[in-house]
């Protein structure tokens, strides 16, 4: 398939690429030289626009099998094999506490139960992968790092705010993009870095 025309294959029970991620690809900006985390990069679109960005390391992370092969896939038809890292992981778990310039992230929008790995790239049972994110993030994010966030107006936009609150990060809007010809659903993309504190 083409997104933001570039060829990608897709390969079955992997979430597909859409325009939940695109306000957030055409928006993010990478320095030169940057390390990058992408979680739950499904086919590894956001990860492979990253390396094209300037990036010198990029690690990307999902729990389904099929995204692995996918992105894998992917990082190798846009020969970027040396530069891509994709590991399994649920996401930090694999980690072993490195820390990133920036951290990108396009989880499932919605408090809704999913039945299996598949319907978790689109659901987000009880809101534990994003609340789990949030928890987490700040100790892979370095210090003058930054968060680009995808999200949408049918998702939890004000749920991923306070997390993001809570966990001592500053929101902004970035870019949005309409879903359909009417406008009814949109998708966001933000950006986050940590809120300074009193005398810094």
């Amino acid at each position: 398939m083409k997104y933001l025309g570039k060829e990608f294959l897709v390969f079955p029970e992997t979430f597909w690429p859409f325009t939940d991620s695109q306000p957030l690809v055409k928006s993010f900006k990478i320095k030169r030289g940057e390390s990058v985390l992408d979680v739950g990069t499904g086919s590894g679109v956001i990860a492979i626009f990253a390396c094209y960005g300037g990036a010198s390391k990029v690690t990307a992370v999902d729990i389904n099998p099929a995204a692995i092969k996918s992105a894998r896939h992917n990082a190798r038809m846009h020969g970027f094999e040396t530069l891509m890292t994709v590991k399994k992981s649920n996401l930090f778990q694999a980690l072993e506490g490195e820390q990133f310039d920036v951290i990108t992230a396009n989880l499932p929008f919605r408090n809704k139960p999913a039945h299996d790995v598949v319907a978790s790239s689109q659901w987000d049972t009880d809101f534990k992968t994003n609340t789990q994110f949030f928890a987490e993030v700040g100790k892979y994010l370095k210090p003058e790092g930054r968060i680009y966030f995808s999200q949408s107006n049918f998702g939890a936009i004000d749920e991923i705010k306070a997390l993001a609150k809570a966990a001592g990060l500053t929101v902004r809007t970035l870019a949005s993009a309409a879903a359909d010809k009417a406008e009814t659903k949109k998708f966001y993309a933000f950006v986050m870095r940590r809120a300074k504190q009193p005398g810094e």
